[in-house]
């Protein structure tokens, strides 16, 4: 890191609000007069996965929850607290639960090395390897093996997601929510749908049985 990376940043901010005045004078002035983001993103406190700039997205456009591994913990307040604000305040219309492979979190579960209190919130993703062992029992290669727990543990968040009461009461009154998962490739930039998705209209005898197991 450069001695003057920190003085960098507020001359970075100065350059990016004159840019974004330069395009549009009023965009500021509209921001300030409150938020109405079509999207909920759960992702991982990863630096290498920014939520707006992965899908070109616009201040004000994307409401953001990020920990560590991309995690939906029934225990977690702070996620639930977030949720509950974009889904019944904001009435936001799309969840992207998003991992990405090469992912810190989900290659510490992979072995048995203590990280200290992180260990407790990894727990969750070794849960993940034990309900998908039969699968991943069989990939010998290790990149294969890391790749396929990344998107299994994704897959797991969004069922954890269309568990949670807040998403099934909005289910339960019809409102319009959409669940969906994703894994990013840091090494390609580009986003894999991994084709789990939950909807009140289309999917809500799913929900349903997903909630009761």
């Amino acid at each position: 890191m450069k001695p003057d990376f920190y003085k960098s940043l507020i001359e970075n901010n100065k350059a990016w609000v004159q840019s974004k005045l330069d395009l549009d004078p009023e965009f500021f002035k509209r921001l300030e007069k409150g938020q109405q983001p079509p999207l909920l993103w759960i992702g991982c406190s990863d630096s290498r996965v920014p939520a707006n700039e992965i899908i070109g997205a616009q201040p004000g456009e994307v409401f953001v929850h990020r920990n560590i591994a991309n995690m939906v913990v029934h225990s977690d307040m702070n996620m639930l607290s977030v949720l509950d604000y974009a889904v019944n305040v904001l009435k936001i219309k799309h969840v992207i639960v998003c991992g990405h492979y090469g992912c810190g979190g989900v290659q510490a579960a992979l072995g048995n090395k203590s990280y200290g209190l992180v260990d407790n919130w990894i727990r969750n993703i070794r849960d993940v390897y034990r309900q998908h062992q039969d699968d991943l029992g069989k990939i010998e290669d290790e990149t294969e093996l890391f790749d396929r727990l990344v998107e299994y543990n994704t897959m797991e968040q969004v069922y954890n997601l269309a568990k949670t009461s807040i998403v099934q009461s909005a289910w339960e009154r019809r409102q319009d929510l959409n669940l969906h998962g994703w894994v990013y490739g840091v090494g390609t930039g580009i986003v894999k749908d991994l084709d789990v998705n939950f909807s009140c209209n289309s999917q809500l005898e799913e929900f349903y049985r997903l909630a009761a197991v």
